[in-house]
């Protein structure tokens, strides 16, 4: 398989010490969409642990800003969702991300609305379960995970410049995958300037770099997902054309983009179903740097709206973009879609992985979770 061949060459390189090898972006791609919103808390420690382990390809996230400038993961961007806001701060419950500090936001449950939410997938683990920082999902990435405390607590340190440090540690059960980030700017109108901010957090992290000489070599096992051992390791994406520009702009080159698409009112997204209203959308997209593109597609379970008709396609392989469509949560839209795109957003990358050929089935949500202790 190529994946398998692009595997020990990485390895051989990582081995000799000879620096990462520039990539054409590999096709037949699964990212890991939140980590998994279906078997996990969406953007947890669980979801993105199980992701790692799984084989995705990708760890993909939302990116918001807190109040005293932590970069965290997080889809929505009020707390009510998926947190205990309305418990620890009732008062504060309907309020935005940007109005917490980070250390305010680590006193909330992220995990026990899942198990309230879906009985039949719950399990004791997710209780303790807390929002995570740009960092913690790096760590996962290279095998890490949080260290915590007997009743699941994360163990933290104020610094001198009152910054908090959370600590880690090598992770068990990690399994060897080394998959790259795929984050999502996330409302980034509300929050000037993330762009950068993101830039100077992956640099501070060893993960990105103009200088792809000075990229952090991460070791990674035989015939194990390798992403982030190469410049690949980092993908950029938004539905904002203004912050696809700004990325553009603090990125490199080499750093992948893409705009991702939707038919809807809102800022950013396409306002109708005119096909010409489409092309126009993407060459925006184009001129400001994006060479994948995100389209909706159609069936359930989420009935999106089918940005990857035959049309949509043509005009997208016209104008050479890479496709990374979402999202792949059923057998039938992976036969229906799967030969058109380079890449699959799935909140189920353990059965997208299986129907790709590319596991055996000895890869399952149960077994997976149940070895890394939830």
């Amino acid at each position: 398989m190529k994946l398998m061949a692009l595997t020990i060459i990485l390895i051989c390189n990582y081995a000799t010490g000879q620096q990462l090898k520039d990539l054409r972006m590999k096709d037949n791609l699964v990212i890991a969409h939140r980590g998994t919103t279906f078997w996990a808390p969406e953007e947890t420690e669980a979801a993105m642990r199980w992701a790692r382990n799984t084989g995705a390809d990708y760890l993909e996230f939302d990116l918001q800003r807190t109040k005293d400038g932590k970069l965290i993961a997080l889809h929505d961007n009020k707390l009510d969702r998926t947190t205990n806001v309305a418990v620890i701060y009732p008062d504060r419950k309907d309020n935005p991300i940007s109005d917490f500090t980070y250390l305010e936001l680590l006193k909330l449950d992220a995990g026990s609305w899942f198990n309230r939410e879906y009985p039949d997938k719950a399990r004791p683990g997710f209780k303790a379960l807390d929002i995570l920082t740009l960092e913690d999902i790096i760590q996962i990435a290279e095998g890490k995970r949080i260290c915590r405390d007997k009743n699941g607590k994360r163990l933290i340190a104020q610094l001198n410049d009152g910054q908090i440090s959370s600590s880690y540690e090598q992770d068990p059960k990690d399994n060897g995958n080394r998959p790259g980030l795929y984050i999502e700017t996330k409302l980034p109108e509300l929050f000037p300037g993330i762009e950068n901010d993101l830039k100077k957090e992956l640099s501070r992290l060893g993960w990105y770099c103009s200088d792809t000489l000075k990229l952090k070599n991460i070791p990674v096992d035989k015939d194990k997902i390798a992403i982030a051992n190469t410049k690949d390791r980092i993908v950029l994406q938004t539905f904002s054309l203004e912050s696809l520009g700004k990325l553009n702009i603090c990125f490199a080159k080499y750093v992948p983009k893409c705009i991702l698409l939707w038919r809807g009112n809102d800022a950013g997204d396409i306002l109708n179903d005119d096909i010409n209203s489409f092309r126009l959308h993407i060459l925006k997209g184009k001129e400001n740097g994006a060479t994948i593109a995100g389209p909706s597609i159609s069936g359930k379970p989420n009935n999106y709206t089918n940005l990857l008709t035959p049309v949509h396609f043509e005009i997208l392989k016209k104008e050479g973009f890479k496709i990374h469509a979402y999202s792949f949560d059923s057998e039938e839209q992976f036969f229906q879609y799967h030969d058109l795109v380079e890449g699959m957003f799935t909140n189920q990358a353990d059965e997208t992985l299986r129907l790709s050929g590319r596991s055996k089935g000895e890869i399952t949500n149960h077994n997976v979770l149940k070895d890394l202790g939830y």
